[in-house]
């Protein structure tokens, strides 16, 4: 008899439990798609940094480090966004891109770029929607198959005998209104900043690409080429003589993209500069690609930015490809330079 009374005080309360969402739908559609959203938000995004092989030496083209030092703050900022880093080229187990919702790809470019021997499996995790920027060196690949990916990809890219990568001193004097330069403020920086890039002549259909660095750069970035040389795949391009000092175009260094519905609405973004390690000391060039890195990972910026803390010389020489010099005969310079930085 108990059980029996128990079984008909479930059909009870269950009839009960039902009237009172059939009496109530519209609250209880609204609490559902609250609690989805809720659960949506509360779940973290990943990016997957992929640094390329040790390249120039002490100092500069540090992938590795650089890429450590971004994850660092990122997951820092207590934005939901989790970090995995593979150093040494492209990653042997590719499934560390399965859950990926952004890419990021510092490493040496042209015939070395780490995609170019990857480009249809990459290709793939690009149509996902998976977000992609390229760092410095990260966004030259070659004319060809691997140049067109990168203009689905990322909008543009560095192409050889076009573009060029001269280190000089660039002041951004103006930013867009954009996620990415949310409380980054106009700054001057010495760099290799590439530049003359090779864009996409993107339609609404396809994506659209924002300027988000821009600058006119100086007479003597344009490099000469040698008595008997005909060309030089980074220097001497007239072209570039014609857009910056005819036509007074200003050069665009550091971009962002949305991509079209044919690679589901992902987001790249291109950044020149960072030849040398120590720029990320500068809060507003390092924020302005944590910036886009949450961006392209489709994570809400903050309208101050992604916080991050003063980067010190302790923070640059960790996790470096090369020891440091015994006697580092730059270091005085380097320290001068960060000085100079707006810290935090």
């Amino acid at each position: 008899n108990d059980f029996i009374h128990f079984c008909n005080y479930l059909r009870f309360e269950s009839f009960k439990f039902t009237q009172m969402i059939q009496n109530n739908k519209l609250f209880f559609f609204v609490l559902c798609q609250f609690l989805f959203g809720f659960c949506a938000q509360a779940e973290d995004k990943k990016v997957v940094f992929v640094a390329g092989p040790k390249s120039h030496g002490f100092f500069a083209h540090e992938h590795a480090a650089g890429c450590k030092l971004l994850a660092e703050h990122l997951e820092a900022a207590n934005l939901g966004i989790k970090t995995v880093v593979v150093t040494g080229g492209f990653p042997q187990d590719q499934s560390v891109f399965n859950d990926a919702d952004a890419v990021v790809v510092a490493c040496d470019g042209g015939v070395r770029h780490l995609l170019n021997k990857n480009l249809k499996e990459f290709d793939e995790v690009m149509k996902r929607g998976v977000g992609l920027a390229c760092i410095h060196y990260g966004v030259e690949t070659t004319k060809g198959p691997a140049g067109d990916h990168f203009l689905k990809w990322i909008g543009g890219y560095f192409e050889p005998y076009w573009s060029v990568n001269p280190v000089w001193n660039a002041a951004f004097k103006l930013l867009p209104s954009h996620p990415i330069t949310q409380g980054v403020m106009p700054f001057t920086m010495q760099d290799e900043w590439y530049y003359h890039m090779r864009f996409r002549e993107a339609t609404s259909a396809i994506g659209s690409i924002v300027p988000i660095l821009s600058a006119h750069p100086p007479e003597n970035t344009m490099k000469r080429l040698k008595p008997g040389v005909d060309k030089h795949p980074h220097h001497g391009n007239p072209d570039v003589a014609d857009a910056v000092l005819k036509r007074k175009e200003a050069q665009h260094v550091a971009w962002a993209y949305q991509r079209g519905e044919d690679y589901n609405y992902g987001r790249g973004f291109g950044f020149t500069g960072a030849h040398f390690h120590e720029n990320w000391a500068s809060l507003d060039a390092r924020r302005l690609v944590l910036n886009a890195i949450a961006w392209i990972a489709k994570v809400d910026v903050p309208k101050t930015g992604v916080p991050s803390k003063e980067v010190t010389m302790k923070d640059l020489l960790q996790n470096q490809d090369f020891p440091k010099p015994e006697n580092w005969k730059n270091q005085k310079n380097v320290e001068q330079k960060m000085a100079s930085f707006r810290l935090n």
